[in-house]
């Protein structure tokens, strides 16, 4: 399953940058394909987002990737107020 996210993951971003360029290049006239292009380059950026985290989160949680510690332990009087 991460194989399948992380090549997600590719094909997402591959997405965003592709539908993003042609929206930002695309003639003033043709507002139809500009918001189409627009309209997947933002569900290619959402997807990228998703997998993005869910491969942070799945490195975390199998030990390959730490997760990041506090600079300084909390103290039980901070926490309370």
């Amino acid at each position: 399953m991460p194989k399948l996210i992380a090549i997600l993951n590719v094909v997402a971003w591959s997405g965003f940058w592709c539908f993003g360029y042609l929206a930002l290049t695309t003639d003033p006239d043709a507002s139809g394909r500009m918001v189409m292009a627009l309209i997947m380059a933002a569900v290619g950026a959402g997807l990228g987002l998703w997998a993005w985290f869910w491969i942070v989160r799945h490195s975390e949680e199998i030990g390959y990737a730490p997760a990041p510690r506090r600079a300084r332990p909390v103290e039980d009087d901070e926490v309370a107020g």
